[in-house]
């Protein structure tokens, strides 16, 4: 063998690294690789508009690092977040666009610094065909997402706005204790008024539930949020 078609060959199985970042895609086939080693990290600021309802998707977004906020805007101005893209997952409204040659539907913007790659749509629909370890992440990963969003739905219409405060205050906070957020986004997570976040932060602040701060709020006593969280 030529030493120029051993060396393409060698590139040829050698991963991206960006592609260690996404372990179920570590059984590409040689060719899949090949294609995927050929793209290129990219760079989005804080802030970035990736994409608004009525635009045609530019292709399969693979996240490295940063996260995604994806979300509807309604004509009244009311905002509603539908989900979060961080590294591993991936965008359901992309999915679909890429799939059945939609337009968005929905917002995506960078909420952070962002690294990702971008499939092509061409070389997109030829992996779904080609490669059944490239269907099996993006299909599996379309499910997970879709389940999430039949939760969203179900807790909208079923849970009392108290209950869906206390459940996100609870996911922002994690383990820090606090969430760093305004009043605006808390609304836009649960799908409520920013008047009526307000009120009940006030009301489980007078419960000692909370501690306000301009721009935070403290979690002060977690058992009994957790207890809101799950009224239905």
């Amino acid at each position: 063998m030529a030493e120029d078609e051993r060396e393409k060959l060698e590139r040829t199985q050698q991963k991206p690294p960006w592609l260690h970042a996404f372990a179920p895609l570590s059984d590409l086939d040689p060719i899949s690789r090949a294609a995927l080693s050929a793209l290129q990290e990219m760079k989005f600021a804080k802030g970035k508009r990736l994409f608004a309802p009525g635009a045609h998707s530019s292709g399969f977004v693979l996240l490295l690092s940063g996260r995604i906020r994806v979300g509807l805007t309604a004509e009244n101005g009311r905002r509603l977040v539908l989900y979060r893209v961080v590294p591993g997952e991936t965008c359901i409204q992309t999915t679909l666009c890429l799939l059945g040659g939609l337009d968005y539907t929905a917002e995506g913007v960078a909420e952070s610094e962002l690294r990702l790659v971008i499939v092509p749509p061409a070389l997109f629909q030829r992996l779904l065909r080609e490669s059944p370890t490239f269907a099996r992440f993006v299909f599996e990963r379309f499910g997970a997402r879709l389940s999430e969003m039949t939760r969203l739905i179900e807790t909208i219409a079923f849970l009392r706005v108290d209950a869906r405060l206390a459940a996100a205050l609870i996911a922002r906070a994690g383990e820090r204790g606090a969430v760093v957020a305004t009043h605006q986004e808390l609304a836009e997570d649960i799908g409520a008024a920013r008047e009526v976040v307000s009120r009940q932060l006030a009301l489980f602040q007078r419960g000692g539930l909370v501690r306000l701060g301009r721009g935070r709020v403290a979690i002060a006593n977690r058992r009994a949020l957790v207890d809101f969280a799950c009224v239905i």
